[in-house]
């Protein structure tokens, strides 16, 4: 038998092992995180996915909670990690407790993420692109009120995204700020259209009014921590920016410990005394 056939062999067996051993694992009860549930109506041509996690106080009282809208929040994306830092850190009192709202993007993440770009490089890596702008409107007319009208929800709306995601988030708060109060961008792509939004900033005549709103933004060694610094510095008179370079960390290990740190501001218990 030649190595090839081997190899073949061999991963049949570990296959066939793997299958026997998670249909002989004992039955329990199943373990709920959260709740999920799929909006619809006829402002949009597709259903959108939500998933849903309420904090542990929540069936007492009828208190009010800031909500944390968690882009790439499927089940099989980052609903269940994000939920459960936010429920050891609302559990111990390292931040207040807060609702997580996590959105599915699904096969469509790419193209919802993103503003246009014709640049060939952005085109070769994400040939149907740039819509950032009917996504933002799904959120905005869809999700968010769905949200509200539906749990004990504060005034308090705080986006998160890492990646393309995390451009989103950025996009998000330059060209429709009041949408949300907070904004926790991840290792954002900054690199879309050539850093055009790195030189939006600098355009004659841009600047952000009305309420402050707050902006966490972390960059991993992959990430271009120049750019990210032009950002929080275009922004920074306008907005409470907090600027956190991570570059311990890779593209691929920079979420959890960064989602941690962006908890513990964004969510700060108040002063005490």
């Amino acid at each position: 038998m030649d190595r090839r056939t081997l190899m073949v062999a061999g991963a049949a067996t570990l296959l066939t092992a793997g299958a026997w051993r998670a249909a002989d694992a004992p039955k329990g009860d199943p373990i709920v995180v959260g709740h999920s549930f799929r909006l619809e109506d006829g402002a949009f041509p597709a259903p959108t996915t939500v998933n849903v996690w309420l904090p542990s106080s929540y069936g007492e009282g009828d208190r009010r909670y800031p909500v944390l809208y968690l882009l790439d929040g499927g089940v099989n994306e980052d609903f269940h990690h994000i939920s459960g830092l936010a429920r050891i850190s609302g559990d111990y009192g390292v931040t207040r407790e807060f609702i997580v709202v996590g959105i599915e993007s699904g096969a469509t993440r790419r193209r919802d993420m993103t503003f246009p770009s014709n640049l060939a490089d952005d085109l070769k890596a994400i040939p149907v692109n740039g819509g950032s702008g009917e996504f933002r409107r799904l959120i905005a007319e869809r999700v968010i009120p769905w949200a509200e009208a539906r749990f004990r929800t504060s005034s308090e709306r705080v986006v998160m995204g890492e990646s393309l995601a995390g451009l989103f988030v950025l996009e998000t708060l330059l060209k429709q700020p009041d949408l949300f109060t907070g904004y926790i961008a991840v290792d954002p792509s900054l690199w879309w259209n050539g850093s055009s939004l790195v030189r939006a900033l600098d355009l004659p005549g841009w600047k952000l009014t009305g309420r402050q709103r707050r902006l966490w933004l972390t960059v991993s060694s992959q990430g271009s921590a120049a750019e990210a610094q032009a950002i929080a510095d275009g922004l920074k008179d306008g907005v409470d920016v907090t600027f956190v370079p991570m570059p311990e960390e890779t593209h691929a290990s920079i979420y959890h410990p960064a989602a941690t740190r962006a908890f513990r501001s964004m969510f700060a218990q108040p002063p005490k005394g």
